[in-house]
């Protein structure tokens, strides 16, 4: 399976997208938070001057945040300085928005977005619209402003629901998920999507880029030698994913009362500890600031190993590449391993386990 890193967008990370290359990944992403992260373009800029090889992706962008041209503007742009290596994740903005204290928007705006996306970075016209406004546009000048004739790859973010699964059927994209490593529901996505796209009649030049690739962002920790899987540096090298998830579930009670009795617990904990309440309007000042960033010592008693179990990849090198390969079978392409320390030493320590 091919593996490449998702990191946070700040200054500097072109150094660790460098880095990434040499030890020979295959993709490096940044994340479009803008409310905690710095700007994802501005970002892959500076890794597109940097390298030469590696893809690089947004993971990902929503029409929540960006309009069509401004998101396809930046898109083109990174694609004239990085010919063919751009890919663009979208979504409903689920944390990007949440950090905002918003909420998401709708799948079908996410299509709209998508098809908007795909079309304006091929160079083709698109239907625009601003409230009952509506016009035709296309980029006016391309050459040496945009890079249109390039294919960019887009994935649709989906998380356990098909409803977005089925939206890249429709429009032909990948798949991007965020801590979901259940073969089962990889399983299901895929068949949401490969449904959607044999029922969508087929233009041979509404797509730009007939890649359809899988990706899952996750952690990984390899355990030493009789080392505990759910001790201190098992949850220091997963905890970010597990605090994110518990930050969603202390932002969405509905989500929250899904979980089991201990989870429930875990983000009862959470609140308090933020001082704050999954109704309080300013919420999201308490519950995102550090967002998949190290947790701190003090809050590692809410790392459970079910979340750890769930989300991360912690194990011997036997149970890890048990879990990949079962991955693998149910049609994921790619593992993005999101560190817990940005650095080109971690980069090769991550490279060196991944091989």
């Amino acid at each position: 399976m091919r593996t490449g890193v998702i990191v946070t967008a700040h200054p500097g990370v072109e150094d660790l997208a460098v880095r990434a290359e040499q030890l020979g990944l295959h993709s490096f992403w940044v994340y479009d938070t803008p409310m905690v992260h710095g700007d994802p373009f501005v970002a892959l800029s500076l890794c597109a001057k940097a390298t030469s090889r590696i893809r690089l992706g947004i993971g990902v962008t929503s029409p929540a945040l960006r309009s069509a041209p401004a998101a396809a503007s930046g898109l083109a742009s990174l694609n004239a300085l990085a010919p063919g290596r751009i890919i663009c994740g979208v979504g409903t903005g689920n944390t990007a928005r949440r950090t905002l204290g918003m909420r998401p928007t709708t799948v079908a705006r996410l299509e709209n977005f998508t098809a908007a996306l795909q079309d304006l970075c091929a160079g083709r016209w698109t239907e625009y619209r601003e409230g009952d406004r509506v016009s035709d546009i296309r980029f006016l000048h391309t050459g040496a402003h945009v890079n249109t004739a390039d294919p960019i790859e887009f994935v649709v973010a989906a998380l356990r629901g098909p409803k977005a699964a089925a939206a890249a059927g429709r429009r032909g994209t990948g798949l991007i998920s965020f801590g979901l490593l259940d073969p089962t529901a990889w399983h299901a996505l895929h068949a949401a999507r490969r449904h959607a796209a044999q029922a969508t009649p087929r233009d041979p030049d509404s797509h730009p880029d007939s890649r359809a690739d899988s990706y899952v962002v996750t952690s990984l920790h390899l355990l030493d030698e009789d080392e505990d899987p759910h001790g201190d540096p098992a949850r220091d090298a997963t905890g970010h994913l597990a605090m994110s998830l518990l930050a969603f579930a202390a932002d969405t009670p509905a989500f929250a009362e899904q979980l089991g009795p201990e989870e429930g617990e875990a983000v009862r904990r959470l609140l308090e500890r933020r001082g704050t309440t999954s109704t309080a309007p300013d919420r999201h000042t308490k519950l995102y600031p550090n967002y998949l960033g190290r947790i701190a010592p003090r809050d590692r008693d809410l790392v459970l190993p079910s979340l750890m179990n769930t989300l991360a990849l912690v194990g011997t090198r036997d149970d890890l590449l048990t879990r990949i390969t079962a991955l693998e079978q149910a049609g994921v392409d790619e593992l993005l391993i999101q560190p817990v320390i940005d650095s080109p030493t971690e980069m090769a320590r991550l490279a060196k386990l991944l091989t």
